[in-house]
């Protein structure tokens, strides 16, 4: 009988295909000795509550006990959840993970007066403060970021009875997650090899991707039909939480849930709008696309659950992880000499911790604070997808790395809305770099279908999420109710019109709202969508040597929160109020559906 292959412990990986934490402390101890330094730094908060808005003096004192504060718990709380991660059946560590998040619990309640502080501080108080102590100007975005919101926060009183009621207000949200993730059954059904497996949401996403068509129904049709038994429920959840959005909203004087939502980024709404609307005209694409996939499995009728199994196979091409860095450097290059010695660093100083073993989360990040490296976590396998996991966590350690280097600890950091674009502009890069070396027809294809289905399930499925999350806002909004039939109704057409006349409409899909977390998020979805097309523009433009486009670029990464996220964009070189990002996005995946389909016809010739 075949030994079964064991991971190896902790102990066991070799050093150097391991993070080096001892950067940021040289030992647990050091650890603990920072620890109770920030403790004894919360004791000292009355030397600065209440009195910021005394003197511009008060004021400064006040931002940098806040700022010294939230820096050194960052760097606590990151040391320990990299301690935690890198094996988290060691009980030592798990401790020490549950003391960082007590100590942010902590840190958040000692300086959770000082935003209500500074709006109650009046215009012309503020203004004069800056004006006399030139040693706030570093802040001023900063306060700018609070005060623009000054009219729409509510007394002291009226915001304590909402902040009372949270968790009220978010019962729906649990709700769903608690039925969603824990109380919901599934079925045991069979899988490829005629076993019985118990279906999960795990597996489901297995399954979707199997080569036996009849695995696949069966996953599908199974799965929702216990969707179906639970559908009014999980209408009433939803229902619920849109309805409370639309009600934070409302008494905060917004003039919808979407503007309330993108204010918190200062997104203007024509964003949102301008994504449906080009994802809209450009829907052809993706039923051209979705044709070739009926064509290439051959089937009389292409259902929902054949729209994630593979169509070229598996990719005949792998990668050791040193053959992996390798190829990073290369794919890397057009953004230029200064980029790669940051990634070379990366490589050699020991940002990435590589091998799975015993107890290591699993999947893959980029993780860190202002004051620590921009720490990768991998579980490494010799394949094609792990080299553009690589690439797209290196876009953004690297984006962190210029941030923390170009920016004070203030603006040391970026929102979400700009964090995909980095990491997706590098998988891109790493697309035409394969493209360009790799001559074999059956690798091409794949990384042709690689990136196709990548811009599919990003830009049209999340954008789809996004129209039907705008939709059941709006007809809240005007008291229609959001009813299991509804909303099934709407989600049914919307998905038909996104897939177009090559998919059968199963009945099925049309109840897939009530399984999509997403929708719990508040219009959090469409940036994925955004982000994907403005990295499509973006490595474009770079690998056309557009002039100026990788300085632009390069300002970007180096920007953080310095700036409104918008206006950060339109400095790189993207106006993302405008078409032209997404519609130059859809060009790029227009060109590589040309190219897959002329490839698909000469390995058929």
């Amino acid at each position: 009988m075949a030994e079964t292959k064991k991971l190896p412990t902790r102990a066991e990986v070799p050093e150097e295909l391991t993070w080096d934490l001892e950067v940021i402390f040289k030992s647990d101890a050091e650890f603990n000795q920072s620890y109770q330094e920030l403790e004894e730094k919360l004791t000292k908060v009355d030397s600065v509550k209440g009195k910021i808005g005394q003197s511009s003096e008060d004021l400064l004192k006040g931002i940098d006990y806040l700022l010294d504060i939230s820096n050194q718990l960052e760097t606590i709380y990151v040391y320990a959840h990299l301690k935690n991660d890198q094996d988290t059946t060691n009980s030592e560590y798990q401790a020490m993970y549950d003391r960082a998040n007590n100590l942010a619990t902590k840190s958040s309640e000692a300086i959770s007066w000082f935003e209500p502080e500074v709006l109650e501080i009046p215009e012309e108080t503020l203004a004069k403060f800056f004006e006399e102590n030139k040693k706030l100007d570093i802040y001023r975005h900063f306060i700018d970021q609070m005060t623009s919101s000054r009219a729409h926060i509510l007394s002291a009183n009226e915001e304590a009875l909402l902040a009372g009621a949270g968790e009220i207000f978010g019962a729906s949200s649990r709700t769903f997650s608690v039925l969603n993730n824990a109380d919901i059954q599934f079925p045991v059904i069979k899988d490829e090899e005629g076993n019985d497996i118990q279906l999960t949401h795990g597996v489901y996403g297995q399954l979707m991707e199997s080569t036996n068509r009849e695995v696949r129904e069966a996953a599908f049709k199974n799965l929702y039909k216990t969707y179906e038994g639970l559908k009014n429920t999980f209408a009433s959840t939803l229902s619920a939480h849109v309805k409370y959005h639309n009600y934070n909203a409302d008494v905060h004087h917004y003039s919808s849930a979407r503007a309330k939502a993108l204010a918190a980024n200062h997104i203007p709404e024509a964003v949102y709008d301008t994504l449906l609307e080009v994802v809209t005209e450009n829907l052809p694409l993706l039923h051209r696309y979705v044709a070739l996939r009926k064509e290439l499995l051959d089937v009389e009728e292409l259902h929902m659950y054949d729209l994630y199994t593979p169509i070229t196979g598996e990719a005949t091409v792998s990668y050791t992880y040193e053959e992996a860095k390798a190829e990073t450097l290369k794919a890397l290059a057009p953004l230029g000499e200064e980029y790669l010695s940051i990634v070379e660093e990366a490589f050699e100083n020991r940002w990435v911790d590589v091998v799975e073993n015993s107890g290591k989360r699993s999947g893959a990040y980029s993780s860190g604070a202002y004051e620590t490296n921009p720490y990768i976590l991998m579980n490494w396998n010799d394949t094609l997808n792990q080299l553009f996991t690589l690439v797209h966590e290196m876009g953004h350690s690297v984006h962190s790395y210029y941030t923390r280097k170009n920016q004070p600890y203030v603006y040391g950091d970026y929102s979400i809305f700009l964090a995909e674009i980095a990491s997706t502009t590098n998988e891109n890069l790493l697309t035409e770099y394969l493209l360009e070396t790799q001559t074999d027809p059956k690798i091409r294809a794949y990384v042709l279908n690689h990136y196709l289905d990548g811009f599919k399930g990003t830009i049209f499925r999340q954008t789809q999420f996004a129209e039907f999350e705008h939709f059941i806002h709006e007809k809240a909004a005007a008291g229609i109710p959001l009813t299991t039939e509804f909303m099934s109704d709407y989600y049914g057409k919307l998905n038909a019109r996104y897939y177009g006349p090559d998919v059968v409409e199963d009945p099925e899909i049309a109840i897939e709202w009530t399984r999509i977390p997403h929708f719990y998020y508040n219009y959090y979805v469409y940036q994925y969508a955004t982000g994907f097309s403005a990295a499509s523009a973006l490595a474009a433009k770079i690998l056309a040597g557009e002039e100026h486009a990788l300085e632009h670029y390069l300002d970007y990464l180096k920007s953080g929160s310095s700036n409104f996220p918008i206006e950060v964009m339109k400095k790189a070189g993207v106006d993302m109020t405008e078409k032209a990002y997404i519609t130059d996005a859809m060009h790029v995946f227009e060109a590589r559906l040309n190219e897959f389909e002329a490839l698909i016809a000469e390995l058929k010739a």
